[in-house]
């Protein structure tokens, strides 16, 4: 039978030191610490609707207005390609359709899907160009620019047309911009 031999050594005596203390220093910064925890005020419902502004004068209103315009309309035109999107989802999923149907739904959710890409691509060049807001709509063969510029002329006109072509392949004819002021 072996006998357990147990030295101590000066690596087992400073681990002990460094333990105690620590405990010490644990238990000194309990008793001294402030243990009671401070009461926070009350707040009354004052059913303030966050997001709202007061406006001061009627510029900031028409401002206002503008802008939920292009917000609105980028809602809307994101509703509906969702719609459409949805549908084609339907199509392609659908047990009832043909191979060549489905076909034709993957290409057209394709082309959506680009065209959503443009149209934010325009809209960001739009407002890196120094326009305020903008909405782009477009489809196979057109597009309909929507503008907030205070004031168009022929430069900014030639300007939004540089920027719609370098992104897609429309005819002239078939671009409208509008500016809303």
């Amino acid at each position: 039978m072996k006998k357990f031999n147990f030295i101590i050594g000066k690596k087992q005596i400073i681990l002990t030191c460094l333990t105690l203390i620590l405990g010490a220093a644990i238990y000194v910064n309990y008793v001294v610490s402030d243990t009671s925890v401070p009461k926070t005020d009350i707040v009354e419902n004052t059913s303030k609707k966050y997001g709202t502004a007061a406006f001061v004068s009627e510029t900031q209103k028409e401002d206002s207005e503008n802008t939920d315009y292009f917000e609105q309309a980028r809602i809307d035109r994101l509703e509906s390609r969702d719609k459409a999107v949805q549908t084609l989802k339907s199509i392609i999923s659908g047990g009832d359709s043909t191979e060549e149907e489905q076909a034709v739904a993957s290409t057209d959710a394709a082309s959506i899907s680009e065209l959503i890409e443009k149209e934010s691509n325009i809209e960001s060049l739009l407002k890196a160009a120094g326009f305020k807001d903008a909405v782009v709509y477009l489809d196979g063969d057109g597009a309909n620019i929507v503008v907030k510029s205070g004031n168009m002329d022929n430069n900014s006109i030639a300007q939004i047309k540089d920027i719609l072509l370098s992104e897609v392949n429309v005819k002239t004819e078939n671009i409208r911009i509008f500016d809303v002021k």
